[in-house]
């Protein structure tokens, strides 16, 4: 019913910037908090930075300073600049967005299928 769908991952040189999106489609009523996960290889997935639907945010203290995470609610799209880029930023970014379908009266939680960022040193 929903598709969240990643793009702008890549490779880039430490202290390099980035830009990721995350645009949602399907049967969308409203869509509560989106955020960004990260997973890198041989480690848990962890949070890196979420934003409400009224635009507060929330990040991970390893990222704080240099990731800002926004929205774009007419386009259900949430963006994450990452600036100052480290090799320890180097995973799998994934989108995360609570929905509420047309058809339910509880939100859903639906995942990006992710988007590789690869950082060298």
């Amino acid at each position: 019913q929903v598709q969240l769908v990643e793009s702008g991952g890549g490779f880039v040189q430490a202290g390099g910037s980035l830009r990721v999106s995350c645009a949602a489609s399907g049967s969308i009523f409203s869509i509560k908090a989106m955020g960004w996960y990260r997973q890198a290889p041989g480690k848990q997935r962890e949070l890196v930075a979420t934003i409400t639907g009224g635009g507060s945010t929330n990040y991970a203290d390893s990222v704080k300073g240099r990731f800002t995470i926004s929205r774009d609610n007419a386009k259900n799209t949430v963006y994450l600049q990452i600036n100052s880029l480290k090799p320890e930023d180097t995973a799998v970014y994934y989108c995360n967005a609570a929905v509420f379908v047309i058809t339910k009266a509880t939100p859903g939680d639906y995942w990006g299928q992710g988007t590789q960022v690869t950082v060298s040193s």
